[in-house]
């Protein structure tokens, strides 16, 4: 009895030891639960729908005016053909798009039916499916309001089948596979140069590189090398599974999607490199990335939950995740067929983390024990 007590005395003084350590067990479980109560949410708020039709046709007027009015819905852009919905798709300007039938007003009184079309953006077919039903829920109401008895009216709409235009069967693996790929690359680029120099301090070896003539830029290249190189096997295992096992497609160029994603990969290993130099121990780099990325990246990349429903101060936070931009420009390229011209921001962004990354984990590498 008194061996165990001992024990558990010692145990103690190890994690209460080490600050980080503490930090994470006790703080980071709190900041979860908080994160989670506020991100975790299936509606969407302000979503774009763009319309093609007559806005001097009085009842696409109406049924317009009810859709901004909508909490969920805002109109974004008004066009008189279908011609620019692809663009505005690409774009990342617009969710959904509701096309009206010519003389629509016309249509509906002579033959009592008119028809309206509505186009969705597949590519995560969740939410498309979500901002389709409030859509659909909208002009269900402004036609049960003109169908009413008070009305003294029979009238319909004659709805043709939603089209999802990069997702024609909504099929989950379309969303699910680009956002595994980022979670996948984050997670195992950052683990594995966690623990590069980590575990050079824990062995004694660091001295040999602190008494070596590299320079700690070149100490810090030379831990990426071959961690890179790892990555780029993963990298292409990843893609011949989605295309030949999910038949997930890859509609854009392949070129571009190497360079994204090998971007994505340095900025990985960057991060991994930044928590090995400021790392104590092998297990604390492990506990940062296990628990400090982990979650953050599910939440906060749009994965599962997407950012435009999260409170203002949770996007913002959202921003500086570097899988949330991955994940974008590889839907855009896997799933719509995008060009570069079309992620430009994206990429920026991304190629910005990954220079920070790299100077920050270079400036912290200390030269002397």
């Amino acid at each position: 009895m008194k061996e165990l007590k001992s024990f558990i005395i010692k145990e103690f003084r190890h994690i209460f030891r080490d600050t980080r350590t503490v930090m994470i067990v006790l703080i980071m479980p709190i900041v979860q639960i908080v994160l989670f109560g506020f991100a975790i949410s299936t509606e969407i708020h302000n979503a774009r729908v763009d319309v093609v039709g007559d806005l001097s046709d009085p009842t696409v007027r109406k049924i317009v005016t009810r859709i901004d009015n909508n909490e969920y819905l805002k109109i974004s852009g008004i066009y008189k053909n279908t011609g620019d919905i692809d663009e505005r798709f690409r774009k990342g300007k617009a969710d959904v798009a509701v096309c009206f039938e010519n003389d629509f007003d016309s249509e509906l009184n002579g033959r009592g039916t008119a028809r309206i079309r509505i186009i969705g953006d597949g590519s995560d077919p969740n939410t498309a499916q979500m901002i389709i039903n409030y859509v659909n829920g909208v002009i269900t109401y402004e036609q049960n309001d003109m169908d009413s008895p008070s009305s003294g009216a029979a009238t319909s709409y004659a709805s043709l089948p939603v089209k999802f235009m990069y997702n024609p069967g909504m099929l989950s693996s379309y969303n699910f596979v680009p956002g595994v790929m980022g979670l996948i690359l984050m997670l195992i680029c950052s683990m594995m140069t966690a623990v590069s120099i980590v575990k050079e301090k824990e062995s004694g070896t660091i001295e040999l590189l602190l008494v070596s003539p590299l320079k700690p830029s070149l100490i810090i290249i030379s831990k990426m090398v071959p961690y890179f190189v790892l990555s780029t096997v993963n990298l292409a295992t990843i893609l011949l599974l989605s295309r030949f096992v999910m038949d997930v497609p890859i509609r854009g160029s392949l070129p571009l999607l190497s360079v994204v994603s090998l971007t994505f990969i340095i900025t990985s290993l960057s991060i991994g490199l930044l928590i090995s130099v400021i790392a104590s121990t092998q297990k604390t780099a492990l506990l940062i990335c296990g628990m400090g990325l982990t979650m953050p990246t599910m939440i906060f990349s749009g994965i599962i939950f997407p950012c435009e429903s999260m409170p203002a101060i949770l996007r913002c936070f959202s921003d500086i995740i570097p899988a949330k931009w991955y994940i974008i420009m590889m839907k855009k390229i896997m799933i719509e067929g995008a060009g570069f011209e079309y992620m430009i921001k994206e990429y920026a962004i991304l190629l910005s983390m990954t220079l920070f990354f790299l100077v920050v984990s270079t400036r912290l590498f200390k030269t002397k024990l």
